[in-house]
């Protein structure tokens, strides 16, 4: 567990400096699938999933 939210802060980091540097390319997709894929093992994924979920059901009410 230790390791995957290492790997998820670091890929997150990268990814957060290659976006606000506007360097989109082949790189930082891969770093933004790798940053989901272990962000989606730690417990983050649980409430990402619910918000995902009210915010889905809250766009018909706007």
């Amino acid at each position: 567990m230790a390791v995957t939210v290492s790997l998820v802060l670091l890929f997150g980091l990268v990814l957060f400096f290659l976006l606000r540097s506007k360097t989109l390319g082949y790189g930082s997709a891969f770093i933004a699938v790798m940053f989901g894929f272990f962000l989606a093992s730690t417990g983050a994924s649980g409430p990402i999933n619910e918000l995902a979920t009210a915010v889905v059901h809250a766009i018909p009410n706007l």
